[in-house]
């Protein structure tokens, strides 16, 4: 395996549970990616709805996808239990709230359609959201029951760690710099060493590079940036988040927030490179946190961090065997926290010989997104345009 985050990690505890011997190759350290500085929020549940999913995929696929979905975060949580993962996890739902009136009628639109195949959302007006999340910018919200959060660098450490108690081995800053075959077996070149397996798992989601030819071009490399206040009082507590819930947005450049276990309140949104204060990055978050809950305009900020995202055209994973012996999953559009372990179980089905028509993802080509050394170069503009195009919709579109 090549990749040691949260699909990295996963896939190598579940093959290593099941007796399969495991390598995994990282060329950092464990969780080094998005994997260890992501928002930490458990999202089940896709952008598109399940119609729009059938309509892509075909309705046998679609059916298989919405069941492992509606089941993602509950899944999720299952394994932190049993396993015993210290990841400072809590499960008191997700809020997703609208910027703007045509996001209120996309989000009331999903619910609706995620309800129709067994969810369990709630619908919330300005009030409500206002009770719930202790922020008045939002006159529209769904709150998603089975949401939660978790310490996202503690999660993949923590599955690590369950994959070496099951005979997995892992070795970190071990880039890998070339994969060959020969004689049905790939072997893995790293720096101090060679690797031999019939199976290779490429998890390398936004780091992706040349190791396997043009996978890097099949997804755009965006970035998360986020800061942590100090711990906030017991009264703000009252205040921002009450009840430990998380909330993300439907802006361009994504607000989100959650605690940490000390009480500490971490805010994101979309950034532009790896150093979360360039093109203006910490002004941005700055300025959301200000918006979203402007009762914490005295609170310090104590840190701050970046790391990137694999988006896809589609905004769903990709799963990938582009050629015998070999598989990547990668591309989770914002929804790592709860996806990663889907594509993780798929991974583990796909490599001990599952068949294709029983899998939750479509095993597609590697297919090249054109244009894509424009777009990438493009990238660290995107988040300050869209950040421009959210105020538009909040200045003509508001509700």
């Amino acid at each position: 395996m090549v990749g040691g985050g949260l699909t990295g990690t996963r896939t190598a505890l579940g093959l290593a549970e099941v007796g399969a011997r495991v390598v995994l190759l990282e060329s950092k350290q464990i969780g080094y990616g998005a994997s260890g500085r992501s928002g930490g929020q458990c999202n089940p549940i896709w952008r598109a709805t399940p119609d729009e999913l059938a309509q892509r995929m075909g309705a046998p696929l679609a059916e298989r996808l919405i069941d492992a979905t509606l089941g993602s975060a509950n899944a999720l949580f299952s394994d932190i239990e049993g396993y015993d993962i210290a990841c400072d996890h809590e499960q008191n739902g997700w809020i997703q709230a609208a910027h703007c009136r045509s996001a209120q009628r996309s989000l009331e639109r999903l619910g609706n359609a995620w309800n129709a195949v067994g969810a369990n959302i709630g619908f919330q007006d300005k009030a409500s959201t206002a009770c719930t999340s202790g922020s008045t910018d939002y006159n529209f919200s769904l709150f998603h029951s089975h949401g939660g959060h978790v310490h996202p660098l503690s999660l993949t450490r923590g599955f690590a760690r369950t994959a070496m108690k099951f005979g997995a081995r892992l070795y970190e800053n071990s880039p890998v710099q070339a994969m060959r075959k020969g004689d049905g077996v790939w072997t893995v070149t790293t720096t101090t060493g060679k690797v031999s397996a019939p199976q290779v798992i490429l998890s390398t989601n936004a780091y992706s590079d040349s190791l396997w030819p043009k996978l890097r071009q099949t997804f755009f490399p965006l970035v998360s940036i986020s800061l942590a206040t100090e711990p906030l009082s017991s009264e703000l507590q009252q205040t921002v988040l009450p009840g430990g819930v998380t909330i993300a947005d439907t802006r361009r450049a994504i607000y989100y927030s959650r605690y940490d276990r000390d009480k500490r309140l971490i805010f994101g949104c979309v950034g532009s490179t790896d150093n979360a204060a360039d093109f203006g990055g910490i002004a941005r978050l700055k300025e959301g946190l200000g918006i979203v809950f402007p009762q914490l305009e005295n609170s310090k900020i104590e840190a701050t961090w970046a790391g990137r995202i694999a988006v896809t055209p589609e905004m769903m994973p990709h799963l990938h065997e582009p050629a015998p012996g070999v598989l990547a999953g990668l591309g989770f559009s914002g929804r790592g926290i709860a996806m990663t372990s889907v594509m993780a179980r798929t991974l583990v089905k796909k490599a001990l010989g599952a068949q294709d028509n029983t899998l939750p993802f479509e095993v597609i080509p590697v297919r090249p997104l054109p244009m894509h050394w424009a777009s990438r170069k493009l990238i660290p503009l995107a988040a300050p345009a869209m950040t421009i195009r959210d105020k538009i919709d909040t200045m003509f579109n508001r509700g």
